[in-house]
């Protein structure tokens, strides 16, 4: 009798791993737009009381390829809320697109806090994509004053991440009088025109460079490497820049504005623009300060320059957000479970 209790109890306390496909993935991320930016901006919050842990990025490079890379992001968030740690693990190959994949494929890995077992496995590139989407639109959102009313926006890079940003800002209430896209790839920047007229009616068109940078808004989102817009180019004040990419802008540029940060040591490394930036002036002056004291109010803005918001993409959003897409999968009954993965 107690043998047979005891075997029922093992079972009863098995850990089960879930996973969660791209479909499920998909459909929780259309539903909830509003409700992951205030997700992204509760976690930013969380990190500046320190209720994170962050850990640098781990990047696996190839001697033969430099523009292929994967990255580790490890992450654990402990609020009264919310405890939870996990892993994003996000390959990043650019010659994807010319075999009609998308740059970027991921998983993410979700770990139970009491006991460290994994207990979800879940498509990781739309959280990816959509937590840097939310945490763009929520830097548009606190550093533009523009009420969620832009005359233009200009997107540098016409990928997935583009996409899902004007998504984001749509889904979100923004008015939008004009998109200009601009991409090395020309079928790339059409994508992204066209889908802004067919799904959200925007006027779009594709443009040069130069016309992008000219939109109230600019949005940089590439696989750059290092900087290509020339030093000697100026926003003009009150012009937004979501620097979701990092490495696009000159440091002469980073110098010239206001700069609003995720996180400030994390931007300032990996030739980053603002970490070349930090190199180039031998000091931090032009940091004006963190998105989490933007919204807090400790850190006001002026008008009579342009402000550039930095990003560094946080495992602690991922983690936050793939917690959330579990627990609405699970009420919707959309997680595959796997028994006795684990064994006993």
């Amino acid at each position: 009798m107690g043998t047979t209790e005891g075997t029922n109890l093992a079972k009863t306390n098995q850990p089960m791993l879930r996973l969660v496909t791209a479909e499920a993935v998909g459909e929780v991320l259309r539903r909830h737009a509003g409700e992951v930016e205030q997700l992204v901006a509760r976690t930013y919050d969380a990190h500046h009381r320190g209720e994170t842990v962050n850990p640098d990025s781990y990047f696996l490079r190839f001697p033969d390829s430099e523009r292929n890379r994967i990255i580790a992001l490890p992450a654990a968030i402990a609020t009264p809320d919310l405890q939870v740690s996990g892993i994003k693990w996000i390959a990043s190959y650019p010659a994807n697109l010319d075999k009609g994949l998308e740059r970027a494929s991921a998983v993410i890995i979700l770990n139970d806090a009491e006991t460290g077992y994994p207990f979800a496995l879940m498509e990781g590139a739309q959280i990816s994509a959509m937590r840097t989407a939310a945490s763009a639109v929520l830097g548009a959102d606190q550093c533009s004053r523009l009420d969620r009313k832009a005359k233009s926006i200009g997107f540098v890079g016409g990928g997935l991440i583009s996409r899902t940003i004007l998504n984001q800002f749509c889904a979100r209430g923004w008015q939008i009088d004009r998109v200009c896209t601009h991409d090395l790839n020309p079928a790339s920047a059409s994508a992204l025109a066209e889908h802004a007229q067919k799904e959200w009616d925007l006027l779009a068109r594709t443009g040069r460079l130069e016309d992008a940078l000219a939109a109230e808004i600019v949005v940089f989102a590439t696989s750059a490497v290092a900087p290509y817009v020339p030093a000697a180019f100026a926003f003009a004040p009150g012009q937004t820049v979501l620097n979701v990419s990092l490495r696009d802008l000159a440091p002469q540029q980073i110098l010239a504005a206001q700069n609003i940060f995720d996180d400030v040591d994390h931007c300032l490394k990996a030739k980053t623009s603002p970490h070349l930036a930090e190199t180039l002036s031998g000091g931090r002056d032009f940091v004006s300060g963190s998105i989490s004291q933007l919204i807090n109010g400790s850190v006001t803005l002026t008008r009579d320059k342009p402000v550039i918001y930095s990003p560094f993409g946080m495992g602690i959003l991922d983690v936050a957000l793939a917690h959330f897409v579990h627990g609405k999968a699970m009420q919707q009954g959309a997680c595959l479970e796997i028994p006795n993965f684990f064994g006993q």
